[in-house]
């Protein structure tokens, strides 16, 4: 048993709508794990950053970091910035157009909820929408037309507008081992010999071959 070698652009044989998203990420702020993939047959995976990454505008204040083994549905859609000015009587950017507009007040103003950051194998929906400043934890799933406003829970399904828990993959304990064991951080020969208990729910035979070297 081999799989994909992450390198790959087009993982799968003959089908260019599917890439691995990190070979397609250009903007320094942006960064994507081995093995996430992107399927988006109407746009074209190849402009991720261009449909899917809305108001990428400050690089350097805010950041879209994304784990491995994602699977990211078409339409999933991240909000890096745009949020207007709150703490004014109005919310209008004047300073954007220039032209004497710039004095109105410093852009630097304008309010950044920070990074988003998502763990690993996190399942998207299609059509979600991410605002910034959101964390997702790991092995969590974003629900069709889900508007994650939020931080989400390891395990969480979230769904709905605003984005609500509804339901946990796992119990408490469960999860806390889950987290523990960190599939996705095994080597990937590690990851191919135990592909099977990943891909099941004993949870005792994957801990058990978590221990292994």
């Amino acid at each position: 048993m081999m799989g994909p070698d992450p390198n790959t652009f087009y993982p799968i044989k003959d089908y260019a709508k599917l890439v691995f998203l990190k070979h397609f990420v250009k903007a320094s702020n942006i960064i994507v794990g081995d093995y996430t993939y992107f399927d988006d047959r109407r746009n074209g995976p190849e402009k991720f950053e261009e449909y899917n990454v809305l108001y990428n505008y400050d690089l350097a204040r805010v950041k879209l970091i994304i784990g491995k083994f994602c699977a990211i549905a078409a339409e999933t859609r991240f909000i890096m910035t745009g949020d207007h000015k709150l703490d004014a009587i109005s919310t209008y950017p004047f300073p954007i157009f220039q032209q004497g507009w710039e004095t109105a007040f410093d852009m630097l103003d304008f309010p950044v909820k920070g990074d988003i950051i998502v763990g690993n194998d996190v399942w998207f929906g299609y059509d979600s929408l991410i605002k910034g400043g959101v964390k997702i934890g790991d092995g969590a799933i974003i629900a069709t037309r889900a508007i994650v406003v939020k931080d989400v829970p390891p395990y969480a399904i979230v769904a709905g507008n605003p984005a609500k828990v509804v339901k946990m993959r796992f119990d408490d304990k469960t999860i806390e081992r889950l987290l523990r064991i960190s599939w996705w951080d095994w080597n990937i020969e590690k990851i191919n010999r135990h592909l099977k208990l990943i891909c099941n729910l004993d949870v005792d035979r994957l801990e058990a071959a978590s221990l292994e070297e």
